[in-house]
């Protein structure tokens, strides 16, 4: 399991002209291959009357599945440039979709990778990625009286807080870097004066503290 991958912050939108073409970038994030084609197909549907809908998306920590379409253009000039810039910038679980409207400007192959390749950068650069991490998945358990105060001292700190269940007592769900478990386990206790407990489970991928940035670098 890779220690932390890169994402796009969320869907979004982001245009560029070359030589009078309109290029619009669609990004999002697609958990599942069936979620990247899905986004693919509202885009299409959107604009449906665009020259051309190409598109790229990764799925998989380690890029395990990686698809393209030219969508019409010469062949290698839009869906592979597209789908390089994604491996390039080392974004994972994304879809792409560049809606070309042709300007009356023939590009040429190079100028045509350019400009595909590009608006996907762009559209990194505009949007935002975040940087998802390994996690170790735990569980506190505290009682109403502290719960409170635990989940917002979680929340505002920056924690990968995934889900709170009330009963008898409350249950949070957090991702913990695993680094973080030991000092973590020793937060807990001096904030809840060794009240709470904590169970660790598997391992998911999380957002973690300070990790929403743009791509350019």
């Amino acid at each position: 399991m890779r220690e932390q991958y890169v994402t796009v912050a969320g869907e979004g939108v982001h245009e560029t002209e070359v030589n009078r073409s309109r290029f619009i970038c669609a990004l999002a994030p697609a958990a599942t291959e069936e979620e990247a084609r899905a986004f693919v197909v509202r885009v299409r549907e959107r604009h449906a009357d665009a020259t051309h809908n190409c598109w790229a998306y990764v799925i998989g920590a380690d890029a395990g599945v990686q698809k393209a379409s030219d969508d019409g253009e010469p062949g290698g000039t839009a869906g592979v440039p597209m789908l390089q810039m994604l491996l390039r910038r080392e974004v994972r679980y994304a879809v792409a979709v560049v809606t070309r409207y042709f300007g009356g400007v023939k590009l040429g192959a190079g100028g045509l990778i350019r400009a595909y390749g590009g608006a996907v950068g762009e559209a990194l650069d505009a949007l935002g990625t975040v940087t998802r991490r390994r996690m170790r998945l735990a569980t506190v358990t505290v009682d109403h009286q502290r719960a409170g105060r635990v989940e917002n001292e979680l929340r505002t700190g920056g924690r990968d807080v995934r889900g709170v269940h009330y009963g008898a007592e409350v249950a949070i769900e957090v991702g913990l870097p695993e680094a973080e478990v030991a000092a973590f386990r020793s937060w807990l206790a001096d904030a809840t004066a060794g009240t709470a407990r904590l169970e660790l489970g598997g391992e998911a991928y999380g957002a973690g503290r300070g990790t929403r940035s743009n791509t350019r670098g």
